[in-house]
């Protein structure tokens, strides 16, 4: 505990939107002219902006990212009792499709460098647990198809996709990035969304730009997003009757929250600039703290430290990571930890996976430090000198 320091003063919340440019205009706009719901022309120019940044043809806007990760399975054409190799250490969201579609996840340990999917694991499982049956790639032990691969970009840096897209390429896997956390971020050059087959975004209320919710599937492949714009929107065959070939989903985006993410998207670069000059104070002042780990960047990479994730070594370290995440809440600064890797989730205890003993480390040392676009010096600077005097003086 620090002495003196009350909750209640300048309270330091982990992360927040960043609300200073267009939105109030877009929005009125919209609210003036009753263009308010999943129809209008900044639905459109959002996915546009979105394709353009990213690079690719084709953007769909959805509701939030996980609609766009059940489309995205769907367009991999991944089916009832297949299986889809992803990340362990990662929000639930990419599992929990997977298991929308009736298939299985395949659990792959992160590696310790920058806390990403490991290719090497993903490489291993796919050489020596499975089988080519002359038609397809088959889980040995479970005799299952294996038909994608969904490797996530946590934490703003990108996962090392080189060697994941080879290796899929060999077997003629897809590849589908969950990019929710890395939108201007890059690898190699390219922006993260660009790698795969598809990609999806989340604009949830803490990612880097916001609609509050809303999510964003993008592909080069004409037919996956023509399909893909079908679904969200019902299904619907005829522009006027209500008929309807297949079964839709109600995933459209909003033009409200579109034209917020129209204004969000005019500040990106500006934001991105934001998160790595707070990162880069974080790397000077704490770069010599015994007891923490902080995050690098490949030299292949392009982050945006959209979290930015400290390790706690509590064999060096006077207090664990769930001590100290305690300790900076009583002196009113919030963190929070990493997600508890889905192979140890009960959701998810009947599926299948690789040993994560990587996973298992990450999650219990990591704890994600106050990182807002907007996080004044000042904040910054009690979030520093109230942690350093944690790790420093917790046996004096």
């Amino acid at each position: 505990m620090i002495h003196g320091v009350s909750p209640e003063v300048d309270f330091v919340p982990l992360i927040v939107p960043e609300i200073r440019g267009n939105e109030w205009k877009y929005i009125k706009e919209c609210l003036d002219t009753n263009w308010v719901s999943s129809v209008g022309t900044y639905v459109d120019r959002f996915e546009q902006m979105i394709a353009e940044r990213v690079g690719t043809k084709y953007a769909v806007a959805t509701v939030n990212g996980t609609s766009a990760l059940h489309i995205a399975l769907i367009m991999a054409g991944v089916q009832a009792d297949d299986e889809v190799l992803v990340s362990s250490l990662t929000f639930i969201a990419p599992v929990n499709v997977i298991r929308y579609v009736g298939a299985w996840p395949i659990f792959i340990d992160a590696e310790l460098a920058y806390l990403q999917i490991d290719p090497v694991r993903v490489a291993e499982f796919l050489e020596s647990s499975c089988k080519w049956d002359g038609e397809c790639l088959r889980n040995i032990k479970t005799g299952r198809r294996v038909k994608a691969i969904l490797p996530v970009h946590i934490l703003g840096h990108p996962a090392d996709l080189d060697p994941i897209i080879e290796i899929a390429s060999k077997y003629s896997l897809p590849v589908i990035e969950d990019a929710t956390e890395g939108l201007g971020a890059a690898y190699r050059g390219k922006s993260l969304g660009s790698l795969g087959d598809a990609a999806c975004f989340s604009f949830n209320g803490n990612k880097i730009i916001t609609t509050g919710g809303g999510g964003m599937l993008v592909t080069n492949n004409p037919e996956w997003a023509a399909r893909a714009k079908y679904l969200t929107t019902q299904a619907k065959d005829d522009p006027i009757e209500y008929v309807h070939n297949a079964v839709g989903y109600n995933y459209r985006l909003t033009n409200l929250l579109a034209a917020m993410g129209c204004a969000q998207m005019e500040q990106l670069d500006a934001f991105v600039e934001a998160k790595r000059q707070i990162a880069k104070r974080y790397q000077e002042s704490l770069g010599n703290l015994a007891g923490i780990r902080l995050p690098k960047e490949a030299d292949w990479a392009f982050s945006t430290f959209w979290m930015y994730t400290v390790l706690v070594d509590e064999k060096e370290s006077p207090i664990n990571s769930r001590d100290l995440l305690r300790e900076l809440a009583t002196a009113g600064i919030q963190t929070r930890p990493l997600w508890q890797p889905i192979h140890r989730s009960k959701a998810h205890s009947s599926s299948h996976g690789t040993p994560c003993p990587n996973s298992d480390e990450l999650y219990a040392k990591g704890i994600s430090l106050p990182c807002s676009v907007g996080l004044t010096p000042s904040s910054q600077g009690r979030v520093i000198e109230t942690l350093m005097n944690l790790m420093g003086n917790r046996n004096g």
